[in-house]
């Protein structure tokens, strides 16, 4: 199979390099003063070619003679992006562009089989700019795409850790491709983030709804595509842009360097970026122990493209140290407290008081975590005749140490090391009587295996993973219907893993059964899950301005390696965790129907999914016979995987105003809930009881006012200030059984921002962003912050439990180009 593989890349990268080309060439203009536009990226996605409009709005740029479904993407500072469709017998094209306010039907998306139009798509996917991401000021990449993507949120354990949700579910059933690779972290762990550079992120898709159908499994609810930037000016010149930011409330520090370079054959390009942090802080607590970090980027890219494709290979290297937050607490003062002892020896209740020197402090702590991830990956596409080959292949790795041991420090609790083998490959074959078709492979082989540790909440496992799809899509005038077909296999296996006492430290270690002090935690293991995938969906395009969508999916997900085979302490989640052999994979069932209206005015969308899902998993907080949450004696909780049928179900309504006459304004509002059953006929009407589903999150409304403010000056192309509204409901259908949540108040919050373009040179300009979050400093906890439930006592003298978010925080951006 390997040596298959390799035959088919070197087949790919060096088939019809010399193969015929045409020349499409046209002008770019203002749509109102018809006044030509210069300096206008041009971008061809799929050949990854792109050229610049001279100084009378023309440009030219080559693309292969034999492709008949290619997109232009243009895109100039001042003015939004737009694309058009290049016809096989035409060549000249006249381009108009409107000053914010391209519908979003014409935006190009190319996380999917093709590139096409979001509108084409039955299923909901939102593409956010680079533009957007440059002008979003957030502590990592997942919470700025939560400011722009109605429906998707964040579980946070702090600042700089947010775990992706959509649609109420999360963990496994989002997928995170970076660059079409599957990020495999160990991602079903609460206390640690996205291993990417949050500066390396150029733009970003997020299909809302299941994706198994290309991606397998774990795309049950959902995939966040992350796209790096791609060097693309094709001028022989070094290009790039430097980074630099700062965070009032956590005096957070950090600079990126990008820098680029591509020619008609050639691309390179290196990035790095370093951030550091303090703890943050609110009106409650102050600020919060153990949730500063440390974290540094490096990423190197080559490639060799022709006018039928190109092959890039790409290295990136990940390393953060991250504080690990447990909440214990002066009982009396509600000071933050730090452990000591070990063990017997460590009682919460008299563990010593942090001082305000280590709680203002960039030094982590030697109670913390060390995560690196290292990924070395091939990416090729290339045309072979009227169709297409898409071929990756990559390797990366996940080291993950998490230390707890404050009498033995640089002794780590848990270590392990997470090896992934990722492979796919995908043909597009000729359009043929209005329909385009796709087959592909894709999967991983995985190997996970505990260092030097002392807690094994999992055991050391293989796995193997594939699948095989068939996708096709027909369109004609107003209509587009798409779907297909999916069969996928994982076999997970484990041998025997003991655990014994090492003489020396006292501490556990991984062990054989000769070891009289050996038990057997994880029996051995084989279990191979397989599942049928597939989806059918249509857009019509009532009119210029109406396109509704319909679509029906279903998606496959098998267990994670905790729900099946965990039983010990994860250190860093403050979680025993307690899986079950057993259980069987998830199957949803989903409908979906949307419709979008857009006019030069004004916009708005709607989209409202149904899921049905067979086999759910999820955890629930293990109790004594009085319903007390059981602790062990550094207040670590205990979880045990359940599994039910559940139901969810749920919308996004958007609405813009954009007039025409008032250019440069935009009023966007959003509105989006889910609401999640669990149909254990053994809690039907007991309400938060059991029936409600966990971390489903409450009602929201998102409101957005900017202004773009274009000077008749020099230097300052625009000013844009902007004011942000966010409100979330109470949440009150939580699952309360044994405690394992309790209701959550609503809340508002208010947002100031201002961006600022000053032109730098005759192309390029500098970006300035400030930004004020939670303007007026309002305590608050969101039902989806892990730190909410960091709390020791059932008697508070202030009133308040658990650990509050972030508060206050402005934060000033600034990007220059090189």
């Amino acid at each position: 199979m390997k040596n298959t593989i390799l035959l088919l890349v070197f087949a790919c990268t060096n088939t019809h390099i010399y193969a015929q080309q045409r020349t499409v060439f046209g002008t770019i203009q203002d749509a109102d003063t018809k006044a030509p536009i210069e300096f206008c990226n041009v971008f061809q996605p799929i050949e990854q070619i792109k050229t610049t409009t001279d100084k009378k709005g023309n440009f030219a740029i080559q693309i292969s003679e034999s492709e008949d479904n290619l997109f232009l993407i243009f895109q100039t500072p001042g003015y939004e992006r737009d694309s058009l469709q290049i016809l096989p017998n035409k060549d000249y094209y006249q381009v108009f562009l409107h000053a914010e306010s391209t519908l979003l039907e014409d935006v190009v998306i190319t996380g999917v089989t093709r590139a096409t139009k979001i509108r084409e798509n039955p299923i909901s996917i939102i593409a956010v700019s680079p533009k957007e991401i440059e002008k979003t000021s957030e502590s990592n990449i997942i919470d700025a795409l939560v400011k722009k993507v109605p429906g998707l949120n964040a579980v946070k354990t702090g600042p700089n850790i947010s775990k992706p949700f959509i649609h109420g579910l999360g963990y496994n059933r989002v997928l995170t491709l970076y660059d079409g690779i599957r990020q495999e972290g160990q991602q079903y762990g609460d206390e640690h983030g996205l291993e990417v550079d949050d500066y390396n992120i150029d733009k970003a898709e997020v299909i809302k709804g299941p994706a198994s159908l290309l991606y397998g499994s774990d795309a049950i609810a959902g995939v966040i595509s992350l796209f790096p930037k791609i060097p693309n000016e094709n001028d022989g010149k070094i290009h790039g842009k430097y980074t630099s930011e700062y965070h009032t409330n956590n005096n957070l520090i950090g600079n990126g360097l990008n820098l680029n370079y591509s020619d008609n054959r050639f691309l390179f390009a290196l990035r790095g970026s370093y951030r550091m942090a303090k703890n943050y802080r609110n009106p409650i607590d102050g600020r919060v122990y153990l949730t500063n970090f440390r974290e540094s980027n490096f990423s190197a890219l080559a490639g060799y493209k022709s006018s039928k494709g190109y092959t890039h290979l790409n290295f990136t290297l990940y390393d953060n140290h991250q504080g690990i937050p447990d909440g214990s607490r002066d009982p009396l003062t509600r000071k933050f407290t730090k452990q000591i002892f070990e063990g017997d020896d460590d009682d919460i209740t008299t563990r010593p008081v942090v001082s305000d020197k280590e709680l203002n402090s960039y030094k982590i702590p030697d109670l913390a975590q060390h995560i690196q991830h290292y990924r070395l990956y091939l990416h090729s596409f290339y045309e072979i005749g009227k169709g297409d080959i898409d071929f990756i292949l990559g390797g990366q790795q996940n080291i993950r140490r998490e230390f707890n041991h404050p009498t033995a420090p640089k002794q780590a609790g848990m270590s392990m090391r997470l090896n992934t083998l990722n492979y796919g490959i995908r043909y597009n074959s000729p359009k043929f009587a209005n329909f385009e078709t796709s087959m592909g492979i894709n999967g991983m082989l995985q190997n996970n295996k505990s260092k030097d540790a002392t807690d094994f909440p999992i055991p050391d496992y293989d796995l193997y993973d594939g699948g095989l799809y068939l996708y096709a899509k027909w369109k004609k005038e107003k209509w587009s219907i798409s779907g297909g077909v999916r069969y996928d296999l994982r076999h997970v296996q484990w041998n025997d893993f003991y655990v014994g006492i090492n003489p020396e430290t006292g501490f556990e270690q991984q062990s054989t059964v000769t070891d009289p002090t050996a038990e057997l935690q994880f029996p051995k293991y084989r279990k191979t899950f397989h599942g049928v995938s597939g989806s059918i969906g249509a857009t019509f395009k009532a009119s210029q301005h109406i396109s509704l969508k319909a679509n029906i999916g279903r998606a496959y997900r098998s267990p994670n390696i905790t729900e099946i085979g965990s039983n010990g302490l994860d250190p860093g989640a403050h979680i025993i965790y307690l899986g079950n052999r057993n259980f069987k994979p998830e199957f949803s069932f989903q409908e979906d129907l949307g419709i979008s209206i857009r006019y030069k005015d004004f916009s708005a969308e709607a989209s409202f999914f149904n899921n049905n899902i067979q086999n759910y998993i999820y955890m629930e907080t293990v109790a004594d016979a009085q319903g007390n949450p059981i602790l062990d004696a550094q207040g670590n909780r205990t979880y045990q995987y359940q599994q039910a049928e559940a139901h969810l179900y749920g919308s996004e309504i958007g609405f813009a105003l954009h007039p025409e006459k008032l250019k440069g304004f935009r009023w966007d509002n959003s509105l989006s809930f889910v609401y999640g059953t669990n149909k254990n006929p053994t809690f039907k009407g007991k309400g938060v009881e059991g029936e409600y589903l966990p971390l489903i999150p409450p009602l929201k409304l998102m409101s957005e006012i900017a202004y773009e403010i274009k000077p008749k000056k020099e230097k300052l192309v625009s000013l844009t200030p902007r004011f942000e509204m966010e409100f979330n409901n109470a949440q009150n259908r939580y699952l309360g059984l044994s405690e394992t949540e309790t209701a959550t108040p609503s809340y508002t919050l208010f947002n100031l921002g201002l961006n600022a373009e000053i032109k730098f040179n005759e192309t390029k300009s500098i970006q300035i962003t400030f930004q004020a979050n939670n303007l007026f400093d309002r305590a608050y906890q969101s039902n989806l912050n892990r730190l909410k439930y960091f709390e020791y006592y059932n008697y508070s003298p202030t009133g308040h439990y658990g650990i509050y978010n972030m508060g206050q925080n402005i934060s000033l951006k600034i990007i220059v180009p090189i």
